[in-house]
């Protein structure tokens, strides 16, 4: 064989070999990101059946430590207590009072208790920032929540500290905000109460955001994508080094 007939091939070897590895990784991320998104949908399949099930009664008090938080997250539940005259304001950056544009305010937690002496914090609603500084009387006598069960709320790096002093509340945590309170034999998960009628100024339930993103799809098809642009590149350098 001539030298001019192996130059090419060894000048191809080294961007064959780059361009295997790559196409491997690429193929790999595009296979990755299709099983993300039957997982994905699985997970939003379950969320929307829970969604429209029937509301469970709230297993008792005794059995809230063996509860799966992550299994039992937007489980439709129905308890009944009574108020006590404990709350905590959780800041949030926007939402929605009924015939008002989205502000800055707080969920109001509150403390029901229940027959067998378990304490749940029930998330009541949205409420905007005014809601702090006026007077408001809780719900009177034993009244009946219907609404989703909810693990503690994850931090990220943006998040803000908690301050319990000064009753400061920036993450749904309901160890954490149930010790500041003093509530004692409470769950460790909360209750998102459903929308419902409330009086002018009370919180009408309904501040679940239910927002899990599924762009899977778009990312499988850029893996894939990129793998057939290099596929592309490689047989255009090789079209064009035969040519030469």
């Amino acid at each position: 064989m001539s030298l001019a007939a192996t130059e090419p091939k060894r000048s191809l070897l080294i961007p064959g070999l780059f361009t295997l590895v790559a196409l491997a990784i690429l193929i790999g991320l595009g296979t990755w990101q299709v099983e993300r998104l039957s997982w994905k949908e699985g997970i939003i399949a379950r969320l929307e059946a829970r969604l429209k099930a029937e509301p469970e009664p709230l297993p008792p008090s005794a059995d809230w430590a063996k509860l799966n938080l992550a299994d039992e997250d937007y489980r439709r539940v129905r308890v009944s207590g009574r108020y006590e005259a404990k709350e905590a304001l959780i800041f949030r950056g926007s939402g929605k009072v009924a015939g008002q544009t989205s502000q800055p305010g707080y969920w109001v937690m509150g403390a029901l208790r229940l027959a067998d002496g378990g304490a749940v914090l029930v998330n009541r609603g949205f409420v905007p920032l005014s809601w702090k500084d006026k007077p408001h009387d809780l719900p009177p006598g034993e009244v009946t929540v219907t609404g989703l069960l909810r693990a503690p709320e994850d931090r990220n790096m943006f998040t803000p500290a908690d301050d319990a002093a000064k009753g400061q509340w920036y993450t749904r945590d309901p160890v954490a905000i149930a010790a500041a309170l003093h509530i004692d034999r409470a769950a460790a998960f909360s209750i998102d109460e459903e929308a419902h009628a409330a009086a002018p100024g009370e919180p009408a339930g309904g501040a679940t955001v239910i927002d899990i993103p599924n762009n899977h799809l778009s990312y499988a098809v850029t893996w894939y994508g990129l793998a057939l642009t290099l596929v592309g590149v490689f047989t255009a350098l090789v079209w064009k080094r035969r040519r030469n």
